[in-house]
């Protein structure tokens, strides 16, 4: 019966808690180095310098993405648009994407791909 008298009466006496945004008693904090790597790329250190780098595709996959050249991110971006714009995603199952006939040339004869094969399909076709 006296803890229970102790923890009452030290709880009744402690200060609440400080708010989160008091930082008093906290080390102000220090801005981001802004430098990062030195000799790097000249991207500001944003994003993969291989991702970004232009890619000639061969003439299947132009019909879809285009014939300039085009970093993978934007051949992918542009074969994903090309998909919903033909609403070529499956029903029932929407991570298989159905080849038309544009498609199909460029998923090697297959009628059905998974959405995860697509890097590797898009892989085949640049150069």
């Amino acid at each position: 019966m006296a803890k229970a008298a102790k923890k009452a009466a030290t709880a009744a006496t402690k200060s609440p808690k400080k708010a989160a945004g008091n930082s008093e008693s906290k080390a102000p904090k220090k801005a981001a180095a802004k430098g990062g790597k030195q000799g790097g790329n000249d991207s500001g250190g944003k994003g993969n310098a291989g991702l970004m780098k232009p890619i000639t595709v061969d003439s299947d996959l132009a019909k879809v993405v285009g014939q300039e050249p085009l970093p993978r991110t934007q051949i992918i971006k542009k074969m994903w648009d090309y998909i919903k714009a033909n609403d070529l995603q499956d029903k029932d199952n929407r991570r298989m994407i159905n080849a038309d006939e544009t498609l199909k040339v460029v998923f090697d004869g297959k009628k059905q791909v998974s959405m995860f094969e697509l890097a590797k399909i898009i892989n085949n076709h640049i150069k």
